[in-house]
């Protein structure tokens, strides 16, 4: 049975994981007070070796998670570009399709901005594409009656280009939401982690002489937020680092100022 951790809260997943990983310190350390005497030289050198695979894995995750997040933000100010530049083109076209369209672009934005609101479900970002779509489908048909009136109108056609490309960054911003580090990375930092502590905690108790284990408990409660930190990173909607969507708030205004 795989685990999604998708489908647990971040503070909940922080919380666990430094316990699971605290008590791996605690059990190695208690092995390795019961080894005292028996050798165990190599296993410095094993618990850096470990940790170091450890900074390498979360170094690897952190890079690939912050590309994705400015992969978001670039598909949000390209969405909101396309949008805008749309907009604008639907000034020059004659009445009533500009008040039309117009319209239709402020209530395509606001679907936008209405997600970003709030943690959105599966069923809130699948409807809110179904709309999506419904108000593409009903510009392009006007855009094509239009068209179909005077097929040399120079304003309707540039309308066309530009609606043709906010469809298209409407699939390229799905796709950067959609764009996560797999699972079985955030799976393994983790199984990672718990193994380099229990060698932590081994080599604590091999020392004959007594050490103080706060340095351990600090280190893992660190390495816990730090894995914690990609994960929010990596949520485009449930985290709590999330992208700005400035550039489809000043849109929407701007259409807004159009409508009269």
């Amino acid at each position: 049975m795989s685990i999604n951790l998708e489908d647990y809260e971040l503070l909940t997943i922080f919380v666990v994981s430094s316990i699971v990983i605290l008590g791996a310190s605690e059990i190695g350390r208690l092995l390795g007070r019961r080894a005292v005497g028996r050798g165990g030289g190599d296993v410095s050198t094993l618990e850096g070796a470990v940790l170091g695979l450890l900074a390498l894995m979360i170094g690897f995750s952190f890079a690939i998670a912050l590309s994705r997040f400015e992969a978001r933000r670039d598909a949000v100010l390209n969405e909101a570009n396309a949008i805008g530049t749309t907009a604008l083109r639907a000034r020059l076209l004659p009445a009533p399709y500009d008040a039309e369209a117009l319209k239709s672009l402020r209530d395509y934005v606001q679907l936008r901005l209405d997600l970003t609101q709030r943690v959105a479900s599966a069923s809130d970002v699948k409807a809110a594409i179904g709309r999506s779509n419904e108000i593409q489908e009903t510009l392009w048909r006007n855009a094509m009656a239009l068209a179909a009136k005077d097929t040399g109108m120079v304003p309707t056609g540039l309308f066309i280009q530009s609606l043709n490309e906010m469809i298209d960054n409407q699939g390229k911003h799905l796709e950067a939401t959609r764009g996560r580090v797999p699972n079985i990375v955030f799976v393994a930092l983790y199984g990672v982690a718990v193994v380099a502590f229990t060698l932590a905690g081994y080599a604590n108790g091999l020392l004959e002489e007594r050490r103080v284990r706060l340095p351990v408990y600090v280190m893992a409660v660190l390495v816990s937020a730090v894995i914690l930190l990609i994960q929010d990173l990596d949520r485009p909607t449930a985290g709590s680092i999330r992208v700005s969507q400035q550039p489809m708030i000043d849109t929407a205004a701007s259409i807004a100022a159009y409508i009269k």
